[in-house]
């Protein structure tokens, strides 16, 4: 009877490089989750303590103190919104340029843009698990195949079909099947749950940067209402 480093010792090297392969695989899909995690934890933190910082209050004359704040918060991606966001309006009060456009409305196509920067940026490593996700089934049924042609090798060098011949070969395409599923299904599973997390981000910033663009315009109707009296 085999045991599993038995097992592992009688495989031979096509069977092992898929081994290798997978094991490689499912190593990348564990350093991705655990380095998306990590990093949106350390953005959320950050975005907390400037919110908490900033307050709700937000007069015209704060700007450069937001900017100044969100600069101490780079980790954040909220903090990087707003920090991005202002600084665009500051320029646009400073350097009008010939579109006609108001620096509101060059603030809000400013921050659509910077949201899609900053959940791209929240996406990076995704599409290394849901290709993990979505190949390791198939190379683990490329060792199983593999497994299947090393029994039947196993009949041909024996001349006979008994167990003993196959066993070895049977036992490795059942190894690579389970290590390929071992593999794959974390992978979904992680893709899944940081996809469904990277949405909720994305409604924060989205949110964020939709509630910024009405206080600018807020900021507009006030100087426009103060210049007429």
């Amino acid at each position: 009877m085999f045991n599993w480093s038995e097992i592992w010792l009688h495989m031979g090297p096509p069977a092992l490089a898929v081994a290798g392969v997978l094991l490689i695989m499912g190593i990348a899909s564990l350093t991705v989750f655990v380095e998306r995690l990590l990093a949106f934890r350390r953005s959320r933190i950050a975005s907390e303590v400037f919110a908490r910082a900033v307050g709700n209050h937000l007069p015209p004359s704060a700007v450069e103190h937001v900017i100044s704040e969100a600069g101490k918060h780079a980790a954040g991606h909220l903090a990087r919104l707003v920090e991005s966001g202002l600084s665009n309006y500051r320029e646009a009060l400073t350097t009008p340029d010939g579109s006609g456009l108001t620096p509101a409305e060059w603030t809000r196509r400013h921050l659509e843009r910077q949201v899609d920067v900053l959940v791209a940026d929240l996406k990076r490593g995704l599409p290394i698990l849901a290709s993990v996700g979505s190949v390791a089934p198939f190379v683990g049924l490329l060792g199983t195949v593999l497994g299947i042609i090393s029994a039947f090798q196993g009949i041909a060098a024996t001349g006979s079909g008994g167990l003993s011949s196959v066993s070895a070969g049977i036992a490795e395409a059942l190894i690579e099947t389970a290590l390929g599923l071992a593999v794959a299904i974390p992978a979904v599973l992680a893709f899944n749950y940081l996809s469904t997390s990277i949405s909720r981000d994305e409604l924060t910033l989205t949110n964020a940067a939709g509630e910024l663009v009405d206080r600018i315009e807020r900021w507009g109707e006030q100087g426009a209402g103060a210049a007429s009296q």
